[in-house]
């Protein structure tokens, strides 16, 4: 349920009606816009007489919110919500763009490369120190050694960090270190994982799982903002289908669809989606006129020898030029 007040309603009377509504035993969700203020009501609200609300002087409207997502949803929150990492916004006008290896290989092929990434316009480093692999034979990460690494990235190139957690035992270990902490496709609906990223307060990049649709996505939002943890970053990275031409399907139509049902910004991430580096750029740009919030590129210098990943890698020069076809490409949108 949501509770629009009307734009003259006083703070006292906004917060008369919000503990009357928590008295009656339910979650409240105050979300102040420019004009309104709504309250957000989780639990059971079918013992609320809807009539009683709607005849205070100081209530505009009460909608029931028909989605199993609340918290995530843009009735509960209608303005985007912004999400500020370290001076970096992430939401709203201006676009971010996260780069960087796949994996942290090592001291010197990650600080070349958050060194280049730096100064062709990232807003933040992406790099990871546990990887989820297909194969267990494959490339591990380099684990603390490698969220030590990405620190003193950050200290030579002043970038925010963003590496993956992939279980509750060393998502605490992660946190000391990551800026943004992303919940990788594979870990989408960990439930147990959710949760425990609902009680950081850092920024969770979640991104979108392997088959899942759209409300799941958001159901899993909802998993980690219901712990108390606003700050939730999706990420479209492609789906699988029958097509095996690309690694997996980027759906485009995803963040229009997720712009109108969420308030939640949305990046994409189209290294993963196409398993491509020569359809990274394309696929960039598409993103970004479709009206993504921002987009998470893999970068590597050596990408022939890269220990994860480096067939969908764009090389520094490549990215670089990227960038500034990006720049462009936005002062028209």
């Amino acid at each position: 349920m949501v509770i629009v007040m009307k734009p003259r309603a006083s703070e006292e009377a906004i917060m008369e009606m919000k503990n009357r509504l928590q008295n009656s035993g339910c979650k409240v969700h105050l979300s102040k816009g420019e004009t309104h203020c709504v309250l957000g009501l989780v639990g059971d609200t079918s013992h609320i007489d809807i009539s009683r609300i709607e005849a205070n002087e100081h209530v505009d409207k009460v909608l029931r919110v028909q989605s199993p997502f609340k918290l995530a949803s843009r009735a509960f929150h209608p303005d985007d919500t912004v999400i500020q990492v370290n001076g970096v916004k992430i939401g709203g006008e201006k676009k971010v763009v996260i780069a960087g290896p796949c994996a942290v290989e090592s001291e010197e092929q990650l600080l070349q490369i958050a060194h280049s990434v730096k100064e062709s316009g990232a807003s933040l480093l992406r790099g990871g120190a546990f990887k989820p692999r297909t194969s267990p034979y494959s490339f591990q990460g380099l684990g603390e050694e490698g969220l030590k690494l990405l620190r003193k990235a950050k200290e030579q190139t002043h970038l925010p960090i963003v590496t993956e957690a992939m279980c509750i035992e060393t998502f605490d270990l992660v946190d000391q270190y990551a800026d943004i902490i992303q919940i990788g496709a594979r870990n989408m609906q960990n439930f147990s994982l959710l949760k425990k990223a609902g009680k950081t307060n850092k920024p969770i990049l979640l991104k979108r799982g392997l088959s899942a649709t759209i409300e799941e996505l958001l159901m899993a939002a909802e998993y980690i903002m219901s712990e108390g943890n606003p700050n939730v970053i999706l990420c479209e990275r492609g789906i699988r289908t029958f097509e095996k031409y690309t690694r997996n399907t980027l759906d485009l139509s995803a963040i229009p669809v997720i712009k109108e049902l969420s308030h939640l910004p949305v990046i994409v991430d189209p290294s993963h989606a196409t398993g491509k580096w020569s359809m990274v750029e394309p696929l960039s740009k598409a993103a970004i006129v479709a009206g993504a919030d921002g987009l998470i590129i893999e970068v590597h210098h050596q990408p022939e020898v890269a220990l994860s990943d480096g067939a969908q890698s764009l090389k520094p020069e490549k990215f670089a030029k990227l960038m500034q076809d990006l720049n462009g490409l936005m002062k028209y949108i």
